[in-house]
């Protein structure tokens, strides 16, 4: 590869400095690789040392160079990034994909496809013109949030979590429903752990992904398909059905009350700490009171700490949290906030989460007709 005026001789050819970030950028248009460049080169603690416009290429430039982020995108000449990323991951080993995605329908069922195979996070390609320094910022954080926790600047050190020692649901009565929350890397690990349920688990799932609002019914597909069970955007009044999924809207938090004796979903817009929309935090909080602590939440991969405070009012109650070990998780942000609090029963990849959540949810008491599901 020809070298550019910031690296002589070739981005492969510099010497390795291992508390630098190692960039790959796969795009076939010439424009985004060039400010995509401009932005990354900016920083000083991360290195490109790679770039491609075609899937095929990515994979011949992996073989040949050690990568730690990689960003993809899907619409390109020849397999494409779809096509591709299979292999990408099979040969980046470690590194972490972050897809670079339009915001068109056609763009999100890719994107979402990308994010339920195993790249970790997403970021929305601006139109020409957009590339502004807040997109910068945004880029910037998700590669250092993606880059190897041996890397200083991302990461403090890791320290064994503590594991709840708060009331259990084996001494409550049966679980009422099952919360999961997530963020970077959540989708591939919600999807294993969604498809090793066992296919008779019976409870309510109530999903809270980081994504925007205009993907949020292709992820309600997604995980229908994944965890072969119907899935659907939760609205205001959405009563939560045995063995159904229910997603939070992109545009508010989802909440659980009671209606006529019975659970159901509203839709909320307040501000909470995390700055999260949707945000996992109220729903376990009003989960927690609507089902007098009967009922289990899970917190999966992602960035920050939403997911914490809720977590905490959640095993208050009587609940019970589990979260995705760091091993397993593309970001240990969200479930090592609520491991180190000591809030979590158990630390765990996500399908033996599964196994642990089908041993707790035993039959949820439900109405006579098992439609809806009742506290």
């Amino acid at each position: 590869m020809a070298g550019n005026a910031a690296y002589p001789g070739g981005f492969a050819n510099r010497e390795r400095d291992k508390s630098r970030i190692r960039v790959m950028i796969v795009d076939d248009s010439l424009v985004a690789r060039t400010v995509l460049s401009r932005i990354v080169l900016a920083e000083a603690d991360i290195d490109i040392v790679a770039k491609a416009t075609t899937g095929e290429m990515a994979i011949e430039r992996l073989s040949e160079t050690a990568v730690d982020v990689i960003l993809l995108d899907l619409e390109m000449p020849g397999m494409g990034g779809i096509g591709a990323l299979p292999r990408i991951i099979d040969l980046a080993r470690d590194a972490k994909v972050l897809v670079v995605s339009s915001l068109t329908e056609r763009g999100a069922e890719a994107t979402l496809s990308a994010l339920a195979m195993g790249a970790a996070d997403t970021l929305l390609k601006p139109r020409s013109g957009e590339f502004d320094e807040g997109y910068a910022r945004t880029l910037i954080g998700k590669i250092r949030a993606l880059a190897p926790r041996g890397h200083a600047r991302t990461t403090r050190p890791i320290s064994a979590p503590r594991l709840s020692t708060g009331v259990s649901t084996h001494s409550q009565a049966q679980p009422l429903a099952l919360a999961i929350g997530a963020s970077t890397g959540g989708i591939h690990a919600m999807c294993l752990m969604l498809d090793a349920l066992p296919r008779d688990f019976a409870l309510p799932i109530l999903v809270v992904q980081h994504l925007p609002p205009s993907f949020m019914a292709t992820l309600a597909r997604q995980l229908a398909n994944a965890a072969n069970r119907p899935a659907s955007v939760a609205g205001l009044g959405s009563p939560l059905v045995p063995g159904e999924i229910l997603v939070a809207p992109g545009d508010g938090h989802m909440i659980v009350g009671r209606t006529a004796g019975r659970l159901v979903t509203g839709i909320a817009h307040h501000a909470v700490p995390s700055g999260c929309v949707p945000s996992v935090d109220p729903l376990l909080e009003t989960l927690a009171d609507a089902t007098g602590g009967n009922a289990i939440g899970v917190i999966l991969s992602g960035m920050g700490r939403d997911g914490a405070a809720g977590a905490e009012s959640f095993v208050r109650a009587g609940g019970t949290i589990f979260a995705q070990d760091a091993a397993t998780s593309a970001v240990w942000g969200m479930p090592r906030a609520v491991a180190e609090a000591g809030l979590a029963t158990a630390v765990l990849p996500p399908v033996a989460i599964a196994h642990r959540v089908a041993a707790l949810a035993v039959s949820p008491t439900c109405t006579a007709d098992h439609r809806t599901v009742r506290a």
